[in-house]
């Protein structure tokens, strides 16, 4: 055919090409594909771009739409399944009906959406995200740190007027035992697209002040919602964080990467203020086991020492009471042996007189006999001086037995005074000798007692106060 014999009408061609479209395509196929932009319009149609990636290249792109008449019952169904919300970024499979148009070229028309791929690519992600964090290391960074035996300083990373953070307040700070914390705010974005950068930014402001701890909380929300904490850089913020950090994010159901990588991980705020309550309350059954222990060791030993004591007491009285004893019979036997010396000594002296009053008085008779001058008188005044030497030697002897009976211990006992024995048993002479808490023994003339020195005055006069 010639040129102007082989050309079609445009609308011929595309004619062409739209019955060719609708003849190999009659019936919905299923697509897998990203969403890469979203655009819901005032009529209630929402208008999409579709593409597909290859190593970071767009090798496939498409319009799509979804008719204002089944955009709410999908766009419904699909949040409810997945917990996420439909917008761009997200890899989705949809059924759709291919379509041409001589005006507006091919376009897709979404006739259903299947959730469960798409729970299915963010749970493949997420495994994904967890395998790298931990080849790198990063899962068991936070379980190396330990807390604080009491943790006291505790930094909280959430929003201020989330409702979790005021149960935690409450729960954490009302407690009835009346422990104390200190806590401190640090306020960032808990949902959203910037919610991960933002929480980021809050641990290393936390970190910076040294905390005993970095709580990151958050109470329940959709799936969605908590997306965040499956962000892998907020991941590795947790994990390289200097502090240890517990998290309390979403409900028993909820299971993020940020609390596999925290130091602990509970479910809920109330969760969280009893995580550290129980601490407190451990330390503290500790701490009451352990003084039950201690006063226990204490009376075992004031009992053995007051047995100790009361031993060591009776035997200082009996020993006091022998040495007392002891020195009585010395006394006894020295007062025997002086007045048994003094009787032969008396005897010696009348019998040393008499004899030698007959010495001289036959030496008077003898020599004064011829001459018969001896006379009454000189006789008188022989006699006398003899009668004078043994009146001398009888009173020097009395003197003497006077002297050994004031010595006596008895008697100086027996006139009011004690006699003192110190803790080595001898007799106390001086208060030199004499310490406050020594014990003393004190003998009487009618027996004896021990005491415990309380004071010790070395004055003049001095006063020992005895318990």
């Amino acid at each position: 055919m010639g040129k102007a014999d082989s050309y079609l009408e445009l609308s011929e061609l595309l004619a062409a090409v739209k019955g060719t479209v609708a003849e190999d395509f009659p019936l919905p196929l299923w697509v897998k594909a990203e969403i890469s932009s979203w655009s819901p319009r005032a009529n209630g149609h929402c208008y999409l771009e579709l593409q597909e990636s290859r190593r970071g290249k767009v090798v496939a792109q498409s319009r799509a739409m979804i008719w204002s008449w089944k955009y709410l019952s999908i766009k419904s169904y699909f949040e409810r399944e997945t917990g996420e919300q439909l917008r761009a970024g997200i890899t989705v499979l949809v059924q759709v009906k291919v379509t041409y148009s001589e005006l507006y070229g091919m376009s897709l028309q979404i006739e259903s959406i299947d959730p469960a791929f798409t729970v299915g690519e963010k749970a493949l992600e997420k495994k994904r995200i967890m395998e790298r964090l931990q080849k790198d290391g990063y899962m068991d960074m936070q379980k190396e740190l330990a807390l604080p035996r009491i943790p006291y300083h505790l930094a909280v990373i959430t929003s201020r007027s989330a409702a979790g953070y005021q149960d935690f307040r409450h729960h954490l700070l009302q407690n009835p035992e009346g422990y104390i914390f200190d806590l401190q705010l640090f306020e960032a974005m808990m949902q959203g697209a910037d919610a991960p950068q933002s929480i980021t930014a809050a641990i290393q402001k936390a970190a910076a002040k040294a905390p005993d701890a970095i709580l990151i909380l958050r109470g329940g929300g959709g799936e969605a919602d908590l997306a965040c904490f499956d962000d892998e850089a907020l991941a590795v913020a947790i994990a390289q964080c200097p502090v240890p950090v517990v998290t309390a994010i979403g409900h028993d159901k909820d299971v993020h990467i940020a609390d596999m990588v925290a130091g602990k991980a509970v479910k809920t705020p109330t969760a969280l203020a009893d995580f550290f309550l129980d601490i407190y309350r451990e330390e503290d059954a500790a701490a009451d086991a352990l003084m039950v222990r201690i006063r226990a060791v204490l009376s075992r030993k004031l009992s053995a020492a007051e047995l100790s004591l009361k031993g060591l007491d009776a035997r200082l009285q009996r020993t006091v009471q022998a040495r007392l004893a002891g020195m009585l019979r010395k006394a006894e036997n020295a007062a025997s042996r002086v007045h048994l010396a003094a009787t032969r000594r008396i005897a010696a002296v009348e019998a040393a007189l008499q004899k030698a009053a007959g010495r001289v008085s036959k030496g008077l008779l003898r020599k004064y006999s011829d001459t018969a001058k001896l006379s009454e008188a000189a006789l008188h005044r022989i006699k006398f001086a003899a009668a004078s030497r043994h009146s001398l030697a009888v009173s020097d002897l009395a003197l003497r037995e006077a002297r050994i009976t004031a010595t006596d211990p008895r008697n100086i006992l027996a006139l009011g005074y004690v006699l003192v024995t110190g803790k080595d048993n001898k007799v106390l002479k001086t208060v030199k000798r004499v310490a406050k808490g020594d014990r003393i023994g004190v003998r009487f003339s009618d027996g004896s007692v021990t005491a415990k020195v309380d004071e010790v005055y070395t004055e003049d006069i001095q006063k020992v106060y005895i318990a």
